[in-house]
């Protein structure tokens, strides 16, 4: 019952219910309390009144008879500033306490019903109130206990038991509201989202507003919105990927198609012809181009990457072959490559993914650098913090265009070049992310670019 909506309504309503009667209870002993002392104290001055009227002697017998039905010991009575003991027996016991119900403080009155209704022992109490109908100044009776707890006691039971009864019938038709209201059609939604996930492609399933409580009713908006909205999605992804596996296919025998084409190409260059000499070398250039941008799409188009063979890797020597790699591939282009790291500095990663990651970062420097036909610098340093390694490759070029800039990591969108396919830098970020780190452009502009590889210390679990 404890994990159903209902069940807890039921629970709570019966505790907030009882709550409520404690609250009622504790003030409702209190009144009661006083209300039979009143009564005991009015039946005293009657029976007193009767004495003091009658001219003659009253045998102790009557007097036993009138306190007994004014359920007191003895009576005073103050009268003509005279204090008059009128009737008068035995005390079981000596007073044990004094309660004026002339001035009477709520407190006090509380407290004292209390310690009554859990005092199982008799006491003799003196009580002490203004007679009514003006019949004398003040009257005192002294009163047994032992009939105030019993009534107490059996006032306590029938309040309690009427408690119960309220507390029933309130958490039953609380609980068949809750239900009603609340739990059917909680459920109803439920069953919805349910027969949703089973075919969320399925347009006829998305959920149509209809309940009339206005929160579950905006609950259902929302989810209709976010249905329509999905399958939209999925309709678009599925399209998405039958158009990539198309497009692979084609990539596939495309690559192969222009690899022949760029051989015949290499063959032209060695014709003696001069306007062969002259076309063949755009020709091979552009044939190369077609091959890369069908291989990178072959390369993205695969499955994710492989997880990353974590190890500590020597940040001098990682380094310094990757600078020497990229020597080798700017040839005699007047472009310098180097690197700076603290000595003994270690990071961990994959080593073949950040020489992919890392190369594809000066590659792209290296290009931007020779596209402005000056002189340039790249630089790749490393350094240490207390929460990640950063890598910087940083060069000199004339910086990213702003168009480039918008969709960077985007892939076949942000193409840092002419002729470019926007793929490495997607793949690199990849790579990165699945190290736990991060990509970034640093910064740009005409004193060169910066990009910011951070590898985090601690693990993620």
């Amino acid at each position: 019952m404890l994990t159903t909506l209902s069940g807890r309504f039921l629970i709570l309503t019966v505790i907030f219910v009882m709550l409520a009667e404690v609250l009622i209870f504790v003030p409702s002993i209190a009144r009661y309390r006083v209300d039979y002392l009143t009564n005991r104290m009015e039946r005293a001055q009657i029976a007193a009144l009767a004495l003091l009227g009658s001219s003659e002697m009253i045998d102790e017998a009557v007097e036993a008879e009138l306190l007994a039905n004014a359920g007191v010991l003895n009576v005073v009575l103050r009268r003509d500033e005279m204090r008059q003991l009128v009737l008068s027996s035995d005390l079981p016991g000596p007073v044990a306490k004094t309660v004026d119900l002339r001035d009477p403080r709520t407190a006090e009155l509380i407290r004292d019903a209390l310690v009554r209704f859990v005092t199982p022992e008799a006491e003799v109490i003196r009580v002490i109130a203004e007679p009514a109908q003006g019949g004398g100044m003040q009257i005192e009776a002294a009163i047994d206990t032992t009939d105030l707890r019993n009534a107490l006691l059996t006032y306590g039971l029938n309040i309690l038991w009427l408690s119960l009864v309220i507390s029933a019938i309130t958490a039953v038709f609380l609980f068949l509201a809750v239900r009603r209201l609340m739990v059917i059609p909680i459920r109803s939604l439920v069953r919805q989202m349910n027969r949703y996930a089973a075919s969320p492609e399925d347009g006829r399933r998305i959920i149509e507003p209809g309940s009339r409580i206005r929160e579950l009713r905006e609950a259902e908006t929302t989810l209709q919105a976010l249905e329509t909205q999905l399958t939209a999605n999925l309709r678009q992804k599925e399209r998405l990927a039958q158009l990539g596996s198309a497009v692979a296919k084609i990539s596939h025998d495309l690559r192969n198609i222009l690899t022949t084409a760029t051989l015949l190409g290499d063959r032209l260059e060695r014709v003696d012809d001069p306007t062969v000499k002259r076309v063949a070398p755009r020709i091979v250039a552009s044939l190369t181009r077609a091959v890369t941008l069908t291989e990178g799409t072959l390369a993205f188009g695969r499955a994710e990457e492989a997880p990353p063979a974590l190890q500590m890797i020597e940040a001098g020597p990682f380094l310094a072959e990757l600078c020497e790699d990229a020597r080798i591939s700017i040839g005699d282009a007047p472009i310098v490559v180097r690197h700076t790291a603290p000595t003994g500095l270690a990071f961990r990663g994959d080593p073949e993914q950040l020489h992919r990651v890392i190369g594809n970062l000066i590659r792209n420097a290296r290009q931007a650098i020779q596209a402005t036909d000056a002189p340039g610098e790249i630089v790749i340093s490393a350094e240490e913090t207390p929460e990640a390694w950063r890598i910087r490759v940083s060069d000199n070029g004339p910086g990213l265009p702003p168009r480039a800039q918008e969709n960077l990591f985007q892939a076949f969108q942000g193409n840092v070049r002419k002729g470019g396919t926007g793929l490495g830098l997607a793949i690199a970020r990849e790579l990165v992310q699945g190290h736990g780190g991060t990509l970034t452009l640093e910064r740009t502009g005409e004193e060169g670019t910066v990009f910011l590889i951070e590898l985090p210390r601690e693990i993620a679990v």
